[in-house]
C-alpha cells in the first residue's frame, strides 16, 4: 500500500529479476507505486551494459505504466565507501535492500559499518543472500581455510558437472570465476588482494550473528518456500530447501544435502 518504493539492488544479477515485480505493481488492484531501483555495482560491469539495462528497464516499465526511476552507483570498490546521501534516499519512500553475494566482499573489519549504514536508511525490509561457506575465521589458518575451499568448491565444482553441458559457455564462465576464487581465498593475502575482488565469504550463522546487530530476522511465509520449492523442482535433480538450524534464521539452498546458499530478511 506504499505510493514510493525505492529498492536498493547490491547485486551482480544485472537486474534479472524485477520485470517480475514491476508485472506484480501493474496489476496491483490499488494505485500502482511510483518505483524507484537504485543498483549499486561493485563488480567490474562495463558501463555500456548498464545503459541497456536502464534502457530496457524504463521500456517494460512504460509497458507495463509502472512510474519507475532508473539510478545506477559505480566506481566503488566495496561497499564501504557507500553512502546514504550517495543512495538518494528520500523520507516518503518505503526503502527495500537487496543485497545479493555482496557483503562478502566487504573487509572483514568493515562489515559492521556496512550493515550499520543499512540500518540508518530506515527501511522495511532487508534480504540478504550469501554462499555457505567460511573464508573469514579460517583466513589467518591455512590449513583450516584449504579445508574448507575444498569443501565448497568440490560442491560447487560438482553441481556445475551434473547441471550443464560439458561445452557450455556459461559453465565454462563460472569455472573460470570459481579458479580466480580459489586463487584469491588461498594465495592473496587481506593486504595484498584488490579491494573490488577480496571475498572472504561467512556462514549463515555468522551473517545472523552480525545481522541482529542491527536488524530482527523476517520468516518466510509457507507460500513462499511452497513456491520456491516447486520452482526448484524445474531444475536437475539434487536441489532443495532446508531449514536453518536451531538459533539460527533464513532458508538455505542445499545441493545434495549439503547447504550451498544462504538467504535472510530482516527488518529494523
Amino acid at each position: 500500500g506504499e505510493p514510493k518504493l525505492h529498492i536498493i539492488d547490491i547485486s551482480n544479477t544485472l537486474c534479472t529479476q524485477w520485470p517480475t515485480l514491476l508485472e506484480a505493481l501493474a496489476t496491483r488492484n490499488d494505485d500502482t507505486p511510483h518505483l524507484k531501483l537504485t543498483v549499486v555495482v561493485t563488480a567490474n560491469i562495463v558501463r555500456s551494459v548498464m545503459k541497456e539495462i536502464s534502457q530496457r528497464m524504463e521500456k517494460f516499465a512504460r509497458l507495463m505504466g509502472v512510474p519507475f526511476e532508473f539510478n545506477v552507483i559505480s566506481g566503488l570498490n566495496h561497499l564501504g565507501q557507500l553512502t546514504k546521501e550517495a543512495l538518494g534516499v528520500v523520507e516518503d519512500e518505503a526503502v527495500a535492500v537487496n543485497c545479493m553475494g555482496a557483503l562478502r566482499r566487504v573487509p572483514v573489519e568493515g562489515r559492521a559499518a556496512v550493515i550499520g549504514m543499512f540500518r540508518s536508511l530506515g527501511p522495511k525490509v532487508v534480504t540478504v543472500v550469501e554462499e555457505e561457506a567460511d573464508f573469514s575465521s579460517t583466513r589467518y589458518d591455512f590449513v583450516k581455510c584449504f579445508e574448507e575451499c575444498l569443501r565448497f568448491y568440490t560442491v560447487y565444482f560438482e553441481m556445475l558437472e551434473e547441471s550443464f553441458t560439458p561445452t557450455s559457455n556459461e559453465k565454462l564462465m563460472l569455472e573460470r570465476e570459481c579458479s580466480r576464487g580459489i586463487v584469491r581465498v588461498l594465495a592473496c593475502d587481506d593486504d595484498q588482494d584488490n579491494e573490488g575482488e577480496r571475498e572472504r565469504r561467512e556462514r549463515g550463522s555468522q551473517w545472523s550473528e552480525r545481522l541482529k546487530e542491527a536488524f530482527s530476522s523476517v520468516g518466510f511465509s509457507d507460500d513462499v518456500v511452497d513456491d520456491v520449492k516447486a520452482l526448484l523442482k524445474r531444475y536437475k535433480p539434487g536441489w532443495a530447501l532446508a531449514q536453518p538450524y536451531q538459533n539460527e534464521t533464513g532458508l538455505y539452498l542445499t545441493w545434495k544435502e549439503e547447504p550451498v546458499v544462504w538467504v535472510s530478511a530482516w527488518k529494523p
